[in-house]
């Protein structure tokens, strides 16, 4: 995997792209035998989300949620508020509290398989954290696989995440589950329609 590293210019505002995240997420895919180096220029928020992120699978979400996010974090995942695509996603929207941390994880692991998760670069100033990567996922009722990129912004107190926004392709990741159909679309008032 490779990292890239940024030189800031105007480190009391940012600090350096961190190699940890990379390596952090690399647990995620690699398993329990994949490895974390520390990095020079990390913060410590930007350490609390890393670790998070290494132990989001299905046995390790609990533990790490309670030790990681506050109790009354906000969990923002893939858009505010949406309905439909809640029908599809169900942790989609903003929740409240540990318990939609530990059921966004476990439920894109029963939803999902991951073949493929890279963070790309992971940083942060003062309390926030940015995330951003590209995960490959395969559907577990149709088979589907689709690649993604993501971005998170995380914001950390007094050692624990409060604040959390996911987002992915959420049409990428839907289409996963179709088993046929099609929408017709019109986006430019002076074009035609087409169908998806």
């Amino acid at each position: 995997m490779t990292i890239s590293k940024h030189k800031d210019s105007n480190p009391a505002d940012r600090r350096n792209f961190i190699a940890a995240g990379a390596a952090g997420a690399a647990a995620v895919v690699l398993g329990e035998n994949a490895e974390a180096a520390p990095a020079a220029g990390s913060t410590a928020a930007t350490r609390v989300v890393a670790e998070f992120l290494q132990n989001t699978a299905p046995e390790k979400i609990e533990a790490a949620t309670n030790r990681l996010v506050a109790e009354d974090a906000t969990y923002i995942s893939l858009n505010f508020d949406n309905p439909e695509l809640k029908k599809i996603l169900p942790w989609t929207g903003t929740q409240k509290g540990r318990q939609a941390y530990i059921t966004t994880f476990t439920g894109v692991a029963k939803l999902w398989t991951v073949e493929d998760f890279k963070i790309f670069d992971l940083f942060g100033a003062g309390d926030n954290v940015a995330v951003f990567g590209s995960f490959t996922y395969r559907s577990n009722a149709r088979g589907k696989s689709f690649t993604s990129p993501f971005s998170v912004h995380a914001k950390v107190k007094n050692g624990k995440i409060v604040y959390f926004l996911f987002m992915e392709d959420t049409f990428a990741s839907s289409r996963s589950f179709s088993s046929g159909g099609t929408w017709t679309i019109k986006t430019d008032a002076n074009g035609p329609e087409f169908q998806v």
